[in-house]
């Protein structure tokens, strides 16, 4: 298969697997990322430069090449700090046995890695839809998870069918590791109609909120410091800041819903790196589902940082109804690792 080699702002050349990802679907396109992946490695390089400004995080193509990342297979894929935290599945597991002891609903929700949707902006082709599914060791996971009665949440065909219908309306900032505005409202829609089905949910006091839509101008993406040589410029983001009146949408540590997470649960929310105030994910939940989560986030890893610090409240849970777990895919083999954390005792 003929190669094309094209130099990115890495300082090194990287190969294009142009014919890979046109030729052979969704391995085609894994084997064009994995390619991508060890070039970068080689390099000591952390994110690579795909077309029209679009950066990518390296450890996202690895997550997303690894292939199946639970059971025998995940000490060899996993990035964890120790083997024994290497497989996800005994945690999540022993996670949703305590939420059940506490009479808590958990709801997974693993933010799709930029690549699964936009792999074209990396390696051309088309755009992955159904039948190119490039994240399908996560649509299996999620599957596992179902049948043993864990609630998921796959935003991967959701944001697929998205990008379809609204090419333009991207998804993900393209010079940072997060979603966009249009990420963040096209993900609590879909997590607002699951929080909306649950038998309790009628009876929480609801508040109103303020959506105001504001555009952004980003030259400081988590991406762009990442790579070396040329940087691609500012990018404008469009985000619906959220207020109820003029006060900000503050954390409710007495919600019946708690956000647990990672960055994803910040961005655009806490201002300073996180790129601007009021305009996050907690707030466009709120503005959805009329009151506003307990947010329990991390920045760095959603996985067991992140449970770590719900443990530490000590109060097992008490007056929660829900827990809505959203994170980075990637966390389930670039992480930290996932250990069992006993939040409820």
């Amino acid at each position: 298969m003929k190669m094309n080699g094209k130099r990115f702002g890495l300082g090194v050349t990287l190969t294009l697997a142009v014919g890979m990802a046109f030729g052979q679907g969704a391995q085609g396109i894994r084997d064009a990322l994995a390619a991508k992946a060890e070039q970068a490695g080689k390099a000591n390089a952390l994110a690579v430069a795909g077309t029209d400004g679009w950066l990518f995080f390296v450890p996202e193509l690895r997550y997303l090449t690894a292939g199946e990342f639970w059971g025998p297979n995940a000490a060899k894929v996993s990035h964890a700090t120790s083997a024994a935290a290497a497989d996800p599945l005994p945690a999540i597991l022993d996670f949703k046995a305590q939420c059940a002891k506490a009479g808590v609903d958990l709801l997974i929700v693993p933010v799709p890695a930029k690549a699964a949707i936009y792999s074209d902006m990396l390696v051309g082709g088309k755009a992955p839809n159904s039948s190119t599914r490039i994240d399908s060791a996560q649509a299996a996971f999620l599957a596992k998870l179902t049948a043993s009665g864990i609630k998921t949440l796959d935003l991967t065909p959701i944001f697929q069918t998205y990008r379809k219908n609204h090419p333009s309306d991207l998804l993900y900032a393209k010079t940072d590791t997060h979603w966009s505005g249009n990420g963040i409202a096209v993900a609590a829609d879909a997590i607002a109609a699951q929080i909306k089905g649950q038998p309790w949910y009628k009876g929480v006091a609801k508040s109103k909120f303020t959506p105001t839509l504001k555009t952004i101008t980003v030259s400081t993406g988590d991406l762009a410091g990442m790579i070396s040589g040329a940087k691609p410029g500012p990018e404008k983001i469009r985000l619906t800041v959220v207020k109820k009146g003029s006060a900000s949408v503050a954390s409710d540590r007495k919600s019946p819903l708690v956000l647990l997470g990672d960055s994803h649960n910040l961005i655009f929310s806490t201002g300073g790196d996180m790129l601007a105030e009021n305009a996050g994910f907690p707030e466009n939940l709120a503005l959805r589902i009329g009151f506003a989560p307990d947010v329990v986030a991390v920045m760095g890893s959603g996985a067991t940082p992140a449970r770590i610090n719900l443990a530490r409240r000590g109060d097992n849970l008490a007056g929660k109804k829900m827990i809505v777990w959203v994170f980075s895919s990637r966390e389930f083999t670039e992480g930290q690792g996932w250990r069992k954390v006993p939040v409820v005792r």
